[in-house]
């Protein structure tokens, strides 16, 4: 609770929905007629029949824009709900934070009757593939080490789910840690970094030399002429995926069968 009252202060200004992560979000819900979204911080990726957003940060609960669903502070891994309370449960870009992993997993599957969706990254393919972490903070990245779970250990607590590349568009709304992939300058402006919890949590002084360096190089332009395919690219795959888990059609949910 205690990290997003503190790094989610300004969260709202720079994470908003993008469009078209969302209607991928969306149709990955399908038809559902209510929706628990857990971890639901602001708000963002809501969709109009969501019954009930579970957020464990009281700063964070208090930016959700008016018209917003009701919010109730609690953990994924004690949802205050009954078994089977909605047709769907979402996690999106949430389950990084959670203390208990297993605990939580288990909670998004007895609370849901049909449907599982969760926005998550494959840690090694962003290692990888985004500029930032692998050739200016690598300190980000070892962080992130620490608690990204590989996908398919989601994909096993889940009990099986397909996994959806979630590419980021050039001109990405929302915020998140990749989403300025070919804006590069973004990542020198503090209020950027503050809604981006893996640079937010490695901490400035830590960053401080490799933010240095990229700043030299958009200066010189060597940051351009090294990444000039990139330049080129509207979208990209830096590891984003949605898992999605289609439930029996009656979950009966039974504890000791969980994962």
């Amino acid at each position: 609770m205690a990290t997003y009252d503190t790094l989610g202060a300004a969260y709202a200004r720079t994470r908003q929905p993008d469009p078209r992560i969302a209607a991928q979000i969306h149709a990955a819900l399908g038809n559902v007629t209510d929706v628990i979204n857990v971890g639901a911080g602001t708000g963002s990726y809501e969709p109009p029949r969501t019954a009930l957003a579970v957020e464990p940060s009281q700063v964070m609960i208090a930016q959700r824009p008016p018209g917003s669903a009701p919010a109730v502070r609690a953990v994924a891994e004690h949802l205050p709900l009954r078994d089977n309370a909605a047709e769907a449960a979402m996690a999106l870009l949430t389950v990084h934070h959670w203390a208990d992993l297993a605990a939580g997993m288990a909670e998004l599957r007895r609370v849901a009757r049909r449907r599982i969706v969760i926005l998550t990254w494959d840690q090694q393919v962003f290692r990888e593939r985004f500029w930032l972490v692998r050739d200016y903070l690598p300190e980000a990245a070892a962080l992130d080490d620490t608690r990204a779970t590989p996908t398919d250990q989601l994909v096993d607590l889940l009990g099986g789910a397909r996994q959806e590349p979630v590419m980021v568009p050039h001109d990405c709304v929302d915020g998140f840690g990749a989403a300025y992939w070919r804006r590069p300058a973004a990542y020198l402006d503090p209020r950027v970094r503050a809604g981006i919890s893996m640079l937010a949590q490695t901490g400035e002084d830590a960053i401080a030399p490799g933010l240095a360096r990229l700043a030299d190089d958009l200066a010189t332009g060597r940051w351009h002429t090294h990444h000039a395919e990139l330049l080129t690219l509207d979208t990209i795959d830096v590891g984003y995926r949605l898992l999605v888990t289609d439930l029996p059609t009656t979950n009966a949910f039974n504890p000791s069968a969980a994962p």
